[in-house]
């Protein structure tokens, strides 16, 4: 809706931040905060912005508070609204939550771009939305104290309503027209953490009833006039090409528009259908005969990939990090050492809901929906593809079923095909749906790794010396985040959790060497931390118990001094923990773990038996320190689902193979995920106390449960897993 801009360079603002207020049409006061952006590393210079909008109150009360990211089940939604709100001293029964659109003013203050990943979207945008609530209320006061003729400092705010001597009151609804021609203020005060309402206490899901009752609309979901669906028949060895085509029968199912080939971002070709509904394309497509051309690639072998990274890992890599005298180790006796080497399969993502991307192309103009992790880079991408400037495609945020990183793709390959199929039907809304096969069998992975490491221990129980060698692809090679996350040919994402670990181990290195296999790799949730807190955290209980020490005692010990935050998660799982830990029922163990990513220090110990020949896990406790908790209720739920996912890496079936360049799973019969019956019976939440700035909670749950798990099967097996998944036990 039209609106006019109400602010100039001379209302006072500094270059800190951004702000616009603009009153509909309709009535109502509007509010958007942009914080600049030339203060962060790397990124361009503060600009002016449209008057899109992240408050908008409405003359009948209502509160609609714009979230500049994607909600996939982390709740974002909720979240970010209460830091709003809670600014603003809004009535919560009036905030309405909307998935912002693509535009320069929701991109992540410190990222400088639209998104969700990193864990950042608490920790990034706790300020920014909280002076954006508190600038809203500060404008309601003065519309309040102007109509009253009062000072703006007898006035007080509650609930949605501002108060004024006199038992003068007005509700913000009745106030906002007249708040969005008041001045900006420069700075203002935000509350005390004493004074929060909504921040740090349990509240419940603006999203929670519409996805209960199946109302809740999400991109899959989407139903235009007109609009078609799209399939595509993809190489099923990457990088493959058609030698030739036969849609014959492909083209005589009743309802198929168009048969015809299309590129892929992996320099291949593909083959796309469009037809009137989805049954009917998958029909077509089941139909297509293609001869597939694989010659000029080289197919990926999981048996031969492990040979090569097997011997790969025997030798020093790039130096992530190293410190001390690593030859201490040639002087320590065979009794005196750890040699182990860990394999970690290709994992895929399997979101619930499929990927999809709706795109309508008119020409000069695209109108676009989809459940992105990143829209600016999906944003250009379909520009691109379209030959449009990115300001010419209209970019609908969707809910979103799921992504575990699948979403967030620097190439944009699903909007690109997406794109390409649109541009042959302009003005008609085309659907293109990635089946759950295609992802399965289509990638893109968490990368296959291999560990080696050779540690030296002293005489006092403790690693003298750590010698480590990471072997795995790199993700961010070749996209836009290489320059930032690759330093001494290592990838940063390949070693974190192991190159910035926490223990004081005076002689120590990690390298890495990064082939690159014909397999398209990206993040899983929690990124490099899957792997590299695994090795860690068993490695450290198998010292610990070579020490005869408890596990936790010893992780406490090995700590360096500075170490506050993960010493007091630990202390923390002691104290709920040591009721259920030092009485266990014959038959069960218990296991421990504990890491840091993403900011968040995480500690977890589970109960755990043997049933069926699979592990059961009947407890677990975790205790996490993450600054400030916002929503302590969506912290809880965080962490219960996000440990259910970390177990996925421990099932049997959990795994993506190839063979001569064919990923041999292709649904959930042979790519399993945990099932109810694989996840803690109960997970206790326990959350440090903290008045410090929020860090993530999204990824920060999954790299604990693998390793604790398997702690315990040790104590009741005696075997040591290094090979993922557990076929066996």
């Amino acid at each position: 809706m039209p609106a006019t801009t109400l602010l100039n360079s001379e209302s006072g603002l500094n270059r800190r931040s951004f702000l616009r207020v603009s009153a509909t049409a309709a009535g109502g006061l509007i509010v958007s905060l942009y914080l600049d952006s030339s203060l962060l590393a790397q990124a361009p210079p503060a600009k002016t912005y449209p008057p899109d909008a992240f408050v908008q109150i409405q003359p009948d009360g209502k509160i609609v508070i714009q979230v500049n990211r994607l909600e996939f089940g982390q709740g974002v939604q909720t979240s970010l609204p209460m830091l709003l709100a809670d600014e603003m001293d809004a009535d919560w029964a009036d905030v309405i939550a909307q998935l912002a659109p693509a535009a320069d003013v929701y991109k992540d203050p410190v990222f400088g771009i639209q998104m969700v990943g990193g864990s950042g979207s608490i920790a990034h945008s706790f300020q920014q939305y909280r002076e954006l609530g508190a600038k809203t209320r500060a404008m309601l006061i003065a519309a309040a104290a102007q109509q009253w003729n009062v000072s703006a400092v007898e006035c007080r705010t509650e609930a949605s309503v501002v108060y004024g001597p006199g038992r003068r009151s007005a509700k913000y609804g009745e106030l906002a027209d007249a708040a969005a021609h008041a001045i900006v203020p420069q700075n203002v005060p935000l509350k005390k953490a004493s004074e929060f309402k909504l921040i740090g206490k349990d509240t419940r899901r603006l999203d929670s009833r519409p996805k209960c009752d199946g109302s809740q609309k999400f991109g899959l979901d989407l139903d235009l006039p007109g609009m078609k669906v799209a399939l595509v028949a993809h190489p099923p060895i990457f990088g493959g090409v058609p030698k030739s085509v036969d849609g014959k029968a492909a083209r005589s199912v009743a309802g198929v528009m168009d048969v015809f080939e299309i590129p892929t971002i992996s320099k291949g070709t593909a083959v796309a259908i469009v037809a009137d509904k989805f049954w009917t394309a998958k029909q077509a497509r089941d139909r297509l005969a293609v001869d597939w051309d694989f010659s000029h690639v080289e197919p990926a072998d999981t048996e031969q990939l492990r040979a090569k990274y097997k011997a790969l890992a025997q030798t020093p890599g790039n130096v992530a990090v190293t410190r001390g005298d690593l030859s201490v180790l040639d002087g320590i006796s065979a009794s005196s050492r750890i040699d182990a080497e860990y394999e970690f399969p290709y994992l895929a993502h399997s979101p619930m809901e499929p990927l999809n991307t709706t795109i309508r192309f008119d020409g000069d103009h695209a109108e676009v929906w989809v459940g992105s992790q990143f829209q600016t880079f999906d944003q250009m991408a379909i520009a691109e593809t379209l030959g449009l400037k990115p300001e010419q495609v209209t970019f609908h945020t969707e809910m979103a079923g799921g992504g575990f990183g699948r979403r967030a793709t620097p190439d944009s390959h699903v909007q690109r095909e997406a794109a390409t199929i649109a541009k042959r039907f302009k003005g008609i809304p085309v659907k293109l749906i990635w089946t759950r096969e295609d992802d399965v069998q289509g990638g893109y992975y968490r990368p296959m790794f291999a560990h080696r490491v050779e540690i030296g221990v002293g005489s006092d129980g403790m690693p003298l010396a750590w010698k480590h060698v990471i072997v795995g692809q790199s993700i961010v090679a070749g996209t836009p985040f290489a320059p930032m996350l690759i330093k001494n040919g290592v990838d940063e994402t390949v070693v974190e959790g192991a190159a910035d670990n926490p223990y004081a181990i005076p002689n120590f290195s990690v390298t890495a060497h990064q082939p690159a296999p014909s397999v398209p790799v990206l993040w899983w949730r929690s990124v490099g931390h899957t792997h590299t807190a695994y090795v860690m955290e068993t490695l450290v209980d198998e010292l610990a118990t070579r020490a005869e020490t408890d596990p936790i005692a010893y992780r406490r010990k090995l700590l360096k001094p500075d170490e506050k935050k993960i010493r007091g998660v630990l202390d923390l799982l002691d104290e709920k923990g040591a009721a259920w830990r030092n009485h266990l029922p014959e038959g069960h163990a218990a296991g421990v773990a504990c890491h840091e990513c993403f900011g968040t220090n995480v500690a977890c110990a589970v109960d755990v038996s043997i049933e069926n020949n699979r592990p059961r896990i009947h407890r677990a406790t975790v205790a996490l320190d993450c600054g400030i908790a916002v929503n302590p209720l969506t912290i809880e739920s965080q962490f219960q689902a996000g440990m259910s996912f970390g177990l996925s890496q421990l099932m049997a079936n959990g795994a993506i193979t190839f063979k001569k360049g064919y990923a041999q799973q292709n649904n959930f019969d042979g790519y399993t995920p945990p099932y109810i019956v694989d996840t803690p019976v109960a997970v206790d939440v326990h959350i440090v106390p903290s008045t410090e700035p929020p860090s993530g909670c999204g990824e920060p749950p999954v790299p604990v449960i693998s390793p604790a798990v398997v702690n315990a099967l040790f104590r009741l097996t005696g075997k040591r897993y290094r090979t993922l998944p557990l076929v066996s036990l």
